[in-house]
């Protein structure tokens, strides 16, 4: 019963007091935007803003973690996800294919992160490879509204290291999976097979899905604003968000999208299972593994609440109930158990209602 109010609560401060301040960080990038002398880069940007804003919205969970500062929390995970949205934008739609040209684009990432290294971030063109370049400072400020809020988090030296190497990870898929159609899925497999030695429970598609996650990122960077933070907590924080939590959440994402990636010729992980029973067992299996490790950690109710609203968010998405991925929805939510099942009718009623 406490655990039970204790999510409802989470779930209504999350509604109520984060998703107002969410809104007015994208908004505030909205306008920044009037700046942007090149309509492609423009149009990108904007494009990411509304049709990936629930991204921003989820993350902003972690704005509610035990002890963290909320209001910079926001402001921090909204710019670093607005980065994301809008380089994978770039890296997906705008007709470009180069690998050099895309790790050029993430090094902003990794500038927007890695701020113990250097107090001043270097004089760094991240479209200097790209087609279009002109954007008005918009991805340089996205980069700077950062690195001045995690300046701001005491502990972020004894997380930085992780935090980098996950925005590794992560811009390296980014570029595999974007380049040339006929080179990508040799790249990805090639670039994954010798990290699964750690992880042999997962396949290459499973951990490449992973990689595309940014939890794990926010939640370091959310535990890091704790002066109690100890290098052990870093530790179980990131072998539980890494791979566990993060591929179960990428995962849920293509499945949700597993028709428009088709149609669109894009790469989709879930696609590689050879058939739905096996999508189904394997999709359980990251549910189950994921709620096993946040069993580990300290405040476990927070981060149950999250991996349950994972499951509640994309899977009341109306793709998700669209008949060639009904059976395998259904069957999560009975594996997930009742609390998920009603999280997944409030999430139905919010969507109804444009919250999310």
């Amino acid at each position: 019963m406490l655990k039970t109010f204790y999510q409802l609560k989470l779930i209504a401060n999350f509604i109520t007091k984060v998703f107002p301040l969410v809104d007015d960080c994208l908004a505030a990038w909205k306008t920044s935007l009037e700046y942007c002398p090149d309509e492609n880069l423009k149009r990108q940007a904007l494009a990411s803003l509304k049709h990936k804003r629930f991204h921003a919205q989820g993350g902003s969970i972690y704005a509610l973690y035990p002890g963290v500062p909320k209001d910079n929390l926001v402001d921090f995970i909204v710019a670093l996800q607005t980065i994301s949205d809008y380089l994978d934008n770039l890296c997906d739609r705008a007709g470009c294919f180069d690998l050099k040209a895309f790790d050029k684009l993430h090094i902003s990432m990794f500038d927007a992160l890695g701020i113990t290294a250097s107090k001043h971030i270097p004089s760094v063109n991240y479209y200097a490879l790209y087609p279009y370049r002109e954007d008005g400072g918009y991805l340089l400020n996205l980069v700077l509204a950062c690195r001045n809020q995690l300046a701001k988090f005491p502990n972020y030296p004894l997380v930085e290291k992780q935090a980098l190497e996950l925005v590794q990870l992560y811009s390296a898929l980014q570029a595999y999976k974007h380049t040339y159609k006929e080179e990508r899925e040799k790249l990805l497999a090639d670039w994954i097979r010798p990290k699964l030695t750690n992880f042999p429970e997962l396949s290459v598609w499973e951990f490449a899905a992973a990689t595309g996650s940014t939890l794990g990122i926010f939640m370091l960077v959310a535990a890091s604003s704790l002066t109690t933070l100890t290098v052990q907590d870093v530790a179980h924080i990131t072998r539980a968000y890494f791979p566990w939590i993060c591929s179960l959440h990428i995962m849920l994402d293509y499945f949700i999208d597993q028709e428009e990636d088709k149609a669109e010729a894009d790469f989709n992980f879930v696609s590689f299972y050879k058939d739905e029973e096996e999508c189904c067992r394997r999709l359980v299996f990251l549910w189950q593994k994921a709620k096993e490790m946040v069993l580990t950690l300290p405040n476990s109710s927070f981060h149950l609440t999250v991996i349950e609203g994972l499951l509640a968010l994309y899977l009341s998405d109306p793709k998700a109930l669209q008949k060639d991925n009904y059976r395998v929805t259904k069957a999560l939510l009975q594996e997930a158990g009742s609390k998920v099942r009603k999280l997944h009718s409030l999430c139905i009623l919010l969507r109804k209602k444009s919250i999310i």
